[in-house]
């Protein structure tokens, strides 16, 4: 049994939620947020792939990969996430690296330790867990946003 197909195959079914949002968007709901909430729906989306790429180089151990998480350098909406066709782009980069990387692993990587700063040090089937809920957690608050946003 190969691990990496069932750990790809659910990363692409749990991403689902994400890719409904993203063939529904529009570029003025780029600039949306709910309230006072800091981040628009742009942000948010640019900030899931930073996040897709950060682990695929650093969890999945893809150092090749050039990874510019500007969100995370920024730390706040700074407004700049303008672009419907370049986000998409992005998204579907991270998608696609991910998605690589995870398939590469082999059965005992999963079993292996990582560390990092953001959530210590976990299995890489438990550090997988953690992906996937960033990616479902982002993707509710672009579905209230682009329901409710202004």
């Amino acid at each position: 049994m190969d691990c990496s197909l069932y750990f790809a195959a659910s990363y692409l079914e749990a991403r689902t939620r994400l890719q409904v949002l993203i063939d529904d968007i529009k570029l003025e709901d780029l600039q949306k947020r709910v309230g006072s909430s800091p981040n628009s729906l742009g942000y948010l989306l640019r900030h899931i792939g930073d996040v897709e790429l950060l682990f695929a180089k650093n969890v999945f151990k893809q150092e090749s990969l050039h990874v510019k998480a500007q969100t995370l350098i920024d730390g706040k909406d700074n407004g700049k996430w303008t672009s419907l066709t370049e986000l998409i782009n992005y998204l579907s980069h991270s998608s696609e690296e991910i998605i690589k990387a995870i398939s590469i692993q082999k059965n005992s990587d999963w079993n292996q330790t990582v560390t990092t700063k953001e959530f210590g040090t976990k299995t890489l089937a438990e550090a997988f867990g953690r992906i996937i809920s960033h990616t479902a957690y982002h993707a509710g608050q672009l579905a209230l946003i682009k329901k409710y946003g202004g």
